[in-house]
């Protein structure tokens, strides 16, 4: 009797614990802190994905979608929140990753130009950048893709090896636009870092610190993988979350940022993804560059040339995308992983005869930008305006840090919009800023203002003199094709430059701190 007690007692200590166990294991799922994945090719404009062509989206679009293949960015738009007003406040490669990773403006990040041969522009070394932020946090943190973040400098041998000194063998540069980011305070808390350089898709420069991703180089020695460069980036993401080569710990959640270089130029047949051209933009489905190709009204037709390289690095990237997206899904953790889908800045694409960034116009500043998180956002539509530094913050406050956001982050935390959260308001503001190397201004949800004063982009001097101020009404004029001159309507133009000034001071914008153009914009301390 006592044994058959000592049994019984037995099985019911170990069911108690069995059942314990499961219990704690089920509390440790529901837990888990949030994957980030933040992807954003290069040049993608706002409209070039096929969903903006669908209701309800093309109710909301400024102009036409443009007929483009799209169908994993589709899904996530569907499956996620769509912004309809994000913009990049500087449309350039380097302000803008500036901006994206600090939560911080030009002035405070460190960089107010491309970074480039000649230019002393670097991202600050003291600041908490994403990376740093979520490594903090607890994250395994990785980087995949174009940097373009850190002063050019001529720090390789002949064969682009990076020795860290101009003396010999140094002395010469492994790309003229971008360079390899080093180990320590520059590479800010990434744990595996896999960097491509160069505008060249089928043979990116890569530099990385896990050997075996590189035929067992050493962290600075230039690798050729000779593969189209979103394929290649792909294959190596795949390859880290299947934790293939352990250099994760699968307990820990992921902070991964992906950055493309598709689809930026060079748009021709040698850095072009061919067979996706000839599949769906070809001349059996489009005989000609015409407006059923190029459809938004205000393109130079001629100047769109590229229209079909471009859209099929487009649908390239798409592709790519989808294939990271689908691994994460058989993982089961695609649901727990908050993805946000953006660019850096647009592409005119022949829109106002021009092509490329860099100027004031929608296409150039109007970007993506999808958060995508079955498990904690509902999907659906947002119109806040929404900036570059706001990345960051909202990227935190989503995966339930808000209270670790640094305090001299610029950026709003717009997460509360997203999780639907009443109890915490957040005000959605009426102008954001936006600027170039000659010029600032603001956008509002109707309107776009630029003061530019007389000096090209790309110059460090100061201008002397205001060259061009006016604003676009985007609502009544979706393709600005018409400049408005301040004078036409003095109400307007009022809220419109007092907007101005108080975003320059509010970002410590060195025009505000010389009281640039006064006898224009409405600074709100004079």
């Amino acid at each position: 009797m006592k044994l058959r007690f000592a049994l019984l007692l037995l099985l019911a200590v170990t069911f108690s614990c069995k059942n314990k166990t499961k219990a704690e294991n089920k509390v440790e799922v529901t837990k888990k802190k949030p994957n980030i994945l933040i992807i954003f090719p290069d040049q993608l404009r706002r409209y070039s994905a096929g969903f903006w062509s669908e209701s309800p989206y093309k109710e909301l679009a400024q102009g036409k979608g443009d007929p483009v293949i799209t169908p994993n960015i589709d899904k996530l738009a569907k499956n996620g929140v769509v912004f309809t007003n994000a913009i990049s406040n500087f449309p350039l490669c380097s302000p803008y990753r500036g901006m994206m990773l600090s939560g911080r403006y030009p002035e405070q990040n460190g960089i107010w130009n491309n970074c480039k041969k000649g230019r002393d522009y670097s991202l600050k070394d003291d600041i908490d950048i994403i990376p740093d932020l979520f490594y903090k946090a607890g994250y395994n943190t990785s980087y995949f893709g174009k940097c373009h973040w850190l002063k050019t400098e001529p720090l390789f041998d002949d064969s682009g090896n990076y020795v860290g000194t101009e003396e010999a063998p140094g002395g010469h540069y492994t790309n003229i636009y971008d360079t390899y980011i080093p180990p320590g305070k520059k590479r800010h808390s990434i744990e595996y870092f896999y960097q491509a350089l160069k505008d060249e898709h089928f043979n990116p420069r890569v530099y990385s610190n896990i050997p075996e991703t590189i035929e067992g180089k050493q962290d600075g020695e230039l690798h050729l993988p000779k593969m189209f460069s979103a394929k290649n980036e792909a294959n190596q993401i795949i390859t880290y979350l299947k934790n293939q080569n352990k250099r994760r710990d699968p307990n820990k959640p992921f902070c991964m940022i992906w950055s493309m270089n598709p689809p930026h130029n060079p748009w021709d047949d040698e850095n072009t993804d061919m067979q996706v051209l000839h599949e769906y933009y070809d001349q059996d489905k489009y005989a000609k560059i015409d407006k059923k190709l190029v459809v938004r009204e205000n393109a130079d037709l001629e100047v769109a040339n590229y229209a079909r390289h471009y859209y099929a690095n487009v649908t390239s990237a798409d592709k790519y995308i989808g294939l990271v997206l689908n691994e994460l899904e058989k993982m089961g953790e695609l649901d727990n992983t908050i993805v946000m889908f953006s660019s850096d800045h647009g592409e005119m694409l022949g829109s106002h005869s021009n092509t490329g960034k860099n100027v004031f116009e929608l296409e150039s500043l109007a970007i993506p930008f999808i958060v995508h998180w079955p498990k904690g956002v509902k999907s659906g539509i947002n119109d806040v305006l929404f900036g570059a530094p706001d990345v960051l913050p909202t990227a935190m406050g989503l995966a339930g840090l808000k209270e670790e956001i640094p305090s001299d982050i610029e950026g709003v935390n717009y997460a509360s919009l997203l999780l639907d959260n009443k109890a915490e308001k957040v005000t959605k503001p009426e102008a954001v800023l936006i600027m170039l190397g000659n010029s600032r201004g603001v956008m509002t949800k109707r309107y776009t203002l630029c003061v530019q004063e007389n000096k090209k982009p790309w110059n460090s001097d100061e201008g002397s003199k205001v060259e061009e101020a006016y604003y676009y009404d985007n609502l009544n004029d979706p393709y600005q094709l018409n400049k408005i001159k301040l004078q036409t309507n003095p109400e307007v133009s009022k809220f419109l430059l007092s907007s101005l000034g108080a975003l320059l001071e509010k970002t410590n914008d060195p025009w505000f701190k010389k009281k640039r153009f006064n006898d224009l914009i409405i600074y709100p301390t004079l």
